[in-house]
């Protein structure tokens, strides 16, 4: 059972989102600040983490510093909470290692099916052999895409990085995020190469292309159907 912890100090959201995750089968632990993260960690480390950004002492960036220059817990998947909405707050949080990030206030649907997702790639959870998202389906195993019924046709690398965007459907994936898993970290290309695929996999896709959408600044992510 995936293991999560809570870091807010709102009483009444960490309650919500405790409420949701141990509905949806998660075990849970919750903190108030970045002190009692720490001495967890210490015991235990976790599946994923929700942390805030707004918080007393420390806050949820310079947290998220610290957990990835620690060799614990430099992979141990993070989604940002904030109640800030500035592309410059998204961009800090995901330039230091975020895995993903939310933005008050949110629904605690979305909140469970981007945790789902962000498992699925982390931890390699069980996934279907076709996955579909609107009007695309894809077949992991005969490697095979089809747009409203019809085939479309791609070449390897479109190929998964049309399956990392539909497992994290909902999921802003930065250029560095898709460069690594798609490529791999020994690439020495230039994340232009993400854009051109990109552009390149939509035109193919033809109606379902308009799911992948630009995040500016950061990255792309595909519209949740």
């Amino acid at each position: 059972m995936p293991f999560i912890y809570i870091v807010e100090d709102d009483v009444n959201i960490r309650e919500i989102q405790r409420y949701a995750l141990r509905n949806s089968g998660f075990e849970v632990q919750e903190f108030g600040c970045g002190r009692e993260l720490y001495q967890a960690i210490r015991q235990r480390a976790p599946s994923l983490i929700l942390l805030d950004i707004m918080l007393p002492g420390e806050d949820g960036l310079e947290i998220l510093k610290n957990l990835r220059s620690d060799r614990a817990t430099a992979k141990v998947p993070v989604i940002m909470l904030t109640a800030k909405s500035t592309e410059l707050d998204k961009v800090k949080g995901l330039d230091l290692g975020a895995d993903d990030y939310m933005t008050k206030p949110f629904g605690v649907m979305e909140l469970i099916s981007r945790v789902k997702a962000l498992l699925r790639r982390t931890e390699g959870l069980t996934e279907s052999a076709v996955l579909t998202n609107g009007e695309i389906a894809v077949d992991t195993e005969k490697r095979k895409v089809t747009v409203s019924g019809s085939p479309c046709e791609l070449t390897f690398k479109e190929f998964e990085l049309l399956k990392m965007l539909i497992l994290n459907s909902g999921i802003v994936l930065s250029r560095d995020k898709i460069m690594d898993q798609v490529w791999g970290f020994d690439y020495e290309g230039e994340s232009r190469t993400v854009d051109m695929h990109i552009k390149t996999l939509r035109k193919k896709l033809g109606v379902g292309g308009g799911a992948i959408k630009t995040v500016r600044n950061v990255g792309y992510v595909m519209d949740h159907f």
